[in-house]
Parts: structure tokens; C-alpha cells; sequence
């Protein structure tokens, strides 16, 4: 694993070469010289962080305010049968 550094202004000028760099590790940005963010492939954030991968329901769990929001999904009713090849 690798580390890069770019200054803000090199960041801002080529995000696109800031990303690429992050498949290999982690990407300091710094600000006036000193490390000021992290760039970070979202795996790895989760590694460190300790979670798992992203859910839909965990996302929706962590709206503000959510829990008032109701959702009923409609149940689907399905009927299965064999194929008919004639």
C-alpha cells in the first residue's frame, strides 16, 4: 500500500488522478503544506471504521427525522406454476 499526497490545488485541478491514486492507498490532501483530509477507497473506509458495506436500510435508518416517515410496502402476491412447453 502506498501513500500520495497532493496539495489542495493539485487535487482540485486533477480529482480524477486523486481518485485513481486512492486504489492504491490511502491520498493525503494538504492545505498550506500540512495534511488536511483524507481521500480513501470506501472499502477501506469501512475496514477502519468497522462496519460493514453500506444497506439501503441502514442508509434510510440513518435519515434525520426518518423514523416519522411510514412505509408500507405492498405485499405481492405471486402464484407460481410449472412452465408449459407444447
Amino acid at each position: 500500500m502506498s501513500v500520495h499526497t497532493f496539495s489542495s490545488r493539485d487535487f482540485t485541478r486533477d480529482v480524477s488522478a486523486a481518485k485513481r491514486a486512492a486504489t492504491q492507498g490511502p491520498v493525503f490532501i494538504t492545505d498550506r503544506g500540512r495534511p488536511a483530509f483524507a481521500l480513501l477507497r470506501i472499502e477501506d473506509y469501512y475496514r477502519i471504521a468497522g462496519h460493514g458495506e453500506a444497506t439501503l436500510l441502514g442508509v434510510m435508518d440513518g435519515i434525520p427525522g426518518g423514523e416519522a416517515i411510514e412505509f408500507e410496502p405492498p405485499r405481492l402476491d405471486i402464484q407460481m406454476r410449472p412452465a408449459a412447453f407444447d
